[in-house]
């Protein structure tokens, strides 16, 4: 099972609706959607259309990025096609290994939550309190952010619950320009072996960088990042960059000549249908602007990793 962790900003949104419409009925992706902003219309519309084509998906229920840096909603009341519809989604907490168990079993508790996912994005410290409090009935998902400590994951395997590992995938530069002397890099190995590792399933942060930044400057150079399967075994992600990137402005063209590489990159090579979406605006000479092209980077890695998990 392939658990991609999405921010529930306007574009990684499109690209989880628009993946659910192009596979309905899904049994091979689950997205896990921490929300980053205080307004739910945008979520609400995407949880609809998931409810609609029969995608589970999960839900942070107390999400820490963007606008909840400052604010805290109680989400469940907020978007009420929630509450009606409880067994076709699984809620999320986000835990920090320091936090108390018992403010989580009380938040829990209190909102009458079962088949919990908690998520630990930088691993967990287990003890015997620790091991007593994940045993609870309720809690029927844990994502663990450090799977490559081997004494936590066979801790947390006498649980029986579904283990799934995390992983940092992406390699984030400080400058788009920076990806022009990386034309590629391993992205994973571990849809190979997550099974052998005994993890329900694995997740990743696609090919976007694992902390939240909100907003942003244009920028001086164009990257278009794009994972494909490099051979049987590994996955990998090419990084097609601008050539003009002295200046700021003629976003446009900086596009085109990223997506020319793209475009003759995957010509021999078989090709998702985000990718042939991304070649034809630039057959068509048309600027999407850029945020289609990061929910087209986040939907031709769901598209791959369905292939992956179905095969």
């Amino acid at each position: 099972m392939y658990l991609p962790y999405l921010r529930g900003k306007q574009f990684e949104l499109i690209a989880v609706r628009e993946f659910s419409i192009e596979y309905p009925n899904n049994k091979y992706v689950i997205p896990i959607i921490e929300p980053v902003k205080s307004t739910f219309n945008s979520l609400a519309t995407a949880i609809k259309v998931m409810f609609e084509n029969e995608l589970t998906f999960s839900l942070v229920l107390n999400p820490l990025d963007g606008d909840f840096k400052r604010i805290s909603k109680d989400i469940l009341s907020e978007i009420s096609i929630l509450g009606k519809n409880r067994t076709k989604w699984i809620p999320a907490l986000v835990c920090s290994s320091s936090e108390k168990t018992n403010k989580i079993l009380s938040y829990i508790e209190s909102m009458d939550l079962q088949n919990v996912m908690l998520i630990y994005k930088n691993g967990i410290e287990l003890d015997d309190t620790k091991m007593e409090f994940l045993s609870d009935s309720r809690i029927g998902f844990i994502v663990n952010g450090d799977a490559n400590s081997r004494i936590t994951t066979r801790k947390l395997g006498k649980l029986c619950k579904n283990i799934i590992r995390l992983d940092n995938c992406f390699i984030e530069r400080p400058r788009n320009v920076d990806y022009l002397s990386i034309p590629e890099e391993k992205f994973t190995e571990e849809h190979k072996f997550y099974h052998e590792d005994h993890f329900y399933g694995l997740s990743d942060y696609t090919a976007l960088p694992k902390d939240f930044i909100d907003g942003g400057m244009l920028p001086y150079a164009v990257a278009i990042h794009m994972t494909y399967e490099k051979n049987s075994d590994e996955i990998y992600v090419r990084h097609f960059v601008s050539d003009t990137n002295d200046y700021q402005s003629n976003i446009q063209r900086k596009f085109f000549e990223a997506a020319s590489k793209l475009k003759e990159f995957f010509s021999s090579k078989e090709k998702t249908q985000a990718i042939n979406e991304l070649i034809q605006l630039l057959d068509n000479e048309k600027y999407p602007g850029l945020g289609v092209i990061k929910k087209l980077s986040i939907r031709n890695h769901l598209e791959l990793m369905n292939r992956i998990m179905s095969e």
